[in-house]
């Protein structure tokens, strides 16, 4: 199967090419730290000479608990991201969950995604499809990986070809999550990039009661895992102090590790290259 490529500016998503990267923390927490953390980022890639994508979420609308904290909100965020692109000179990939979302962040956002509860949405899926930009989808916990065809079959449906799947984990019985690895092989015959989320891929859903737990010392052998079967990319998110995040901290990679996970990341990525990745 032809891999077909994603350009957004300067980084290119094709599970022939290097490793891109898309990074962020899960939610906005507040302006300030957000800021901080994105210009920490720029410079890590910067120094690894490595093409990355900074996350961005406005609201974390599937949140367990109705007291957790989602977000900064759409009419906040949305200006703002678009200063910080303005004076960081970074893409950025958003997250949508309502098909009214979809035109007005993508005048900011450089990639839309559809987080995965939502991948089966259809007039969500057309409406990021009908923006024009590149649109990455999560295939659900739900979902298996020859069922994502559908989902690029929608978004083909309303003439794009700007498409990423990316591969989070499927539900485990209560609570759990496991990573079937043929999921990526599976995907990338459909010929778009494959993601591989080694964040949220580490989670237990609902697992504290109120909220979700996760073990976070499991993202970078599992992404390992998934770098030696030449894949488009790797996303992760990242906290200064995962203990004290706002969402997903159990999952998150600490900030001060970002530089060397990355870094064995692209050692596997070029020994992949190197050994070949096709019978």
């Amino acid at each position: 199967m032809h891999q077909k490529e994603v350009k957004i500016g300067n980084v290119i998503f094709s599970n022939d090419r290097a490793l891109a990267y898309i990074a962020g923390p899960c939610v906005i927490e507040t302006e300030a730290s957000y800021e901080r953390l994105a210009r920490n980022l720029k410079n890590i890639f910067l120094a690894l000479e490595t093409p990355f994508i900074l996350k961005a979420s406005f609201d974390k609308a599937n949140r367990t608990s109705h007291k957790a904290f989602r977000g900064i909100g759409m009419r906040a965020a949305l200006p703002f991201l678009k200063n910080l692109k303005r004076r960081l000179g970074l893409t950025l990939i958003v997250d949508v969950h309502e098909p009214a979302q979809a035109l007005v962040t993508a005048e900011v956002a450089d990639i839309l995604q559809v987080p995965a509860f939502l991948c089966r949405q259809t007039d969500l899926l057309y409406a990021c499809a009908d923006t024009g930009k590149a649109v990455n989808v999560k295939k659900g916990q739900f979902l298996s990986p020859w069922e994502a065809e559908n989902i690029i079959k929608k978004l083909e449906s309303r003439g794009t070809r700007r498409i990423m799947l990316t591969e989070r984990g499927n539900s485990f019985g209560y609570s759990n999550l496991v990573v079937d690895m043929r999921s990526l092989e599976v995907m990338k015959d459909f010929g778009y990039p494959v993601i591989f989320d080694c964040t949220h891929s580490v989670q237990r859903p609902g697992a504290l009661g109120r909220s979700t737990g996760g073990d976070a010392r499991f993202a970078l052998p599992l992404a390992k895992a998934a770098a030696i079967l030449k894949i488009a990319g790797v996303f992760f998110e990242t906290h200064p102090n995962p203990v004290n995040a706002l969402s997903d901290g159990p999952n998150s990679i600490k900030l001060k590790d970002v530089k060397r996970v990355v870094s064995a990341l692209n050692r596997v990525d070029r020994l992949a290259t190197e050994i070949g990745w096709r019978v």
